[in-house]
């Protein structure tokens, strides 16, 4: 009785929220008539509403737990994360909504992977895609079950076991029953949530700290000045390749992508853009200096950067109960509005990339249940890593986006604006990237910089140069595609 007391208002919100989910899992199920409804949501949503769930399935945990946190020890060049993701979602916007939606349609694409296979004509493409998927996926879903337990083990003084059972729970009922409306739905509410959590996090943080000039109090002491430096903890160039592989998976991370499967129109890729990019602008904005601030409230003890906002909630005299009460259910609205994105793609992917691949013919009856067990498998694989993590919330992300980055950018981005290319440089491609992101580390000359950028370069040259010494794939229905003039 006295937990059940103290921690209330925290259950209170937290009821309302799950109310609020189950009613969108309940709608999402009723409109939900076929895999392309679950998967990709009918293909007929709405600009707003898909750019807030592109806003929203980014800004998990990772963002207010773990990048928030890391300006703590990386300083004031972490800071540089904020722009970055402004721009790589506008490029994802200008660059890739308006031609995958296209070719995704005219090729009934409803997976990356199978976007990948039907485009360059490879089924060996298309289930190495599928692999690196499921690789990926399962390292970002470990930090975002990591960022959220460590929340609730601090602020519901939990066992973290229990926090990310917890978790498991709620993401899975909604997932696996509502698919795609359901996460989108559930989004929208998320993505609000998140715009009210980033300005009181903020406030709270600013004030505790001794308002916006205090950052000068840090310059001033020998043990702080450092942190203003572009070599804070770490060689600038590994800096910005951690930034770089957090925000360029806008471009090719399938979780995102799958939002420009469902726009309905040409009107709805214009006004998710700048419903998006105004919500990173905006929310990390307010996020990303946090860790900073927080140098004046803890100048010590806190190597795990991992661990600063959940500090901040628990410290008693920063926010309010009811406001620390909010925040930990907008922070858990966040997890989960990237879990179930990363979820859905997963389940997805292994049913109808790897399981059913060469298979003749799979009712869709039967491959809607696989999928909504396969949701089940993986977030509880994915839940049982969480327990004992291989690394922190920022590394697992960075090399979760790497991943995405060194494999995934010629095979999407050159796959859609040049005609030429064909299933070998995808295949080749992927091979070097994923060889050099791997091997990189070992190399005498690689010190500082990070694996992301010669990962990235290798691959995107593999693929050019294998695609102009092979032919190109020649399918009519692809060729006819890249004849098609976009409308503006």
């Amino acid at each position: 009785m006295n937990w059940i007391s103290s921690h209330w208002l925290v259950l209170l919100f937290f009821l309302i929220f799950l109310g609020l989910t189950a009613h969108h899992a309940w709608v999402a199920k009723r409109r939900t008539r076929g895999l392309v409804d679950y998967y990709v949501g009918g293909r007929s949503m709405g600009g707003i509403a898909i750019g807030l769930s592109f806003f929203a399935t980014y800004s998990s945990t990772n963002s207010f737990v773990g990048f928030s946190g890391q300006a703590y020890s990386y300083g004031m060049a972490w800071l540089l994360l904020a722009p970055s993701a402004v721009l790589f979602s506008m490029f994802a916007w200008l660059w890739i909504a308006p031609r995958l939606r296209i070719f995704t349609t005219s090729l009934n694409s409803v997976t990356i992977p199978d976007f990948i296979g039907f485009r360059f004509g490879s089924n060996g493409a298309r289930f190495l895609a599928a692999l690196i998927v499921l690789v990926a996926s399962l390292f970002y879903m470990t930090a975002v079950f990591k960022g959220i337990g460590n929340l609730l083990e601090a602020f519901l003084e939990i066992p973290y076991g229990v926090a990310i059972a917890l978790v498991f729970l709620t993401v899975v009922v909604y997932t696996s029953v509502g698919g795609f409306i359901s996460v989108v739905r559930t989004d929208v509410l998320q993505g609000i949530l998140m715009f009210f959590a980033a300005g009181l996090l903020f406030n709270g943080t600013i004030r505790a700290a001794g308002g916006i000039g205090s950052l000068h109090l840090l310059r001033t002491q020998p043990e702080t000045a450092g942190l203003f430096s572009w070599n804070a903890t770490i060689p600038f160039p590994f800096l910005i390749g951690i930034i770089v592989a957090g925000t360029m998976k806008f471009m090719v991370e399938p979780r995102q992508l799958s939002r420009f499967y469902a726009l309905k129109d040409e009107r709805a890729i214009k006004q998710g853009m700048w419903v998006s990019t105004l919500a990173f602008l905006v929310v990390y904005s307010l996020l990303v200096p946090i860790g900073l601030y927080a140098r004046n409230i803890f100048p010590t003890g806190m190597e795990d950067t991992d661990r600063i906002v959940p500090a901040l909630l628990t410290a008693g005299d920063i926010f309010s109960p009811a406001v620390a009460a909010f925040l930990l259910v907008a922070m858990v609205a966040a997890a989960l509005s990237s879990l179930d994105s990363v979820l859905l793609v997963t389940a997805s992917t292994c049913e109808r990339d790897l399981v059913n691949l060469w298979r003749e013919k799979v009712s869709e009856s039967a491959s809607l249940r696989a999928t909504r067990i396969y949701v089940v498998v993986f977030a509880f694989i994915t839940a049982l890593v969480a327990l004992d993590p291989p690394g922190g919330i920022v590394t697992l992300t960075a090399f979760s986006g790497s991943l995405y980055a060194a494999c995934f950018f010629p095979a999407i981005v050159l796959g859609l604006h040049w005609s030429r290319g064909n299933g070998t440089a995808v295949v080749a491609s992927f091979v070097s990237g994923i060889g050099t992101l791997l091997l990189w580390g070992y190399l005498p000359f690689a010190a500082g910089i990070h694996q992301v950028f010669p990962a990235f370069l290798l691959s995107s040259l593999t693929y050019i140069l294998v695609s102009f010494c092979s032919p190109a794939h020649g399918a009519e229905e692809v060729q006819r595609l890249f004849e098609t003039p976009l409308k503006g």
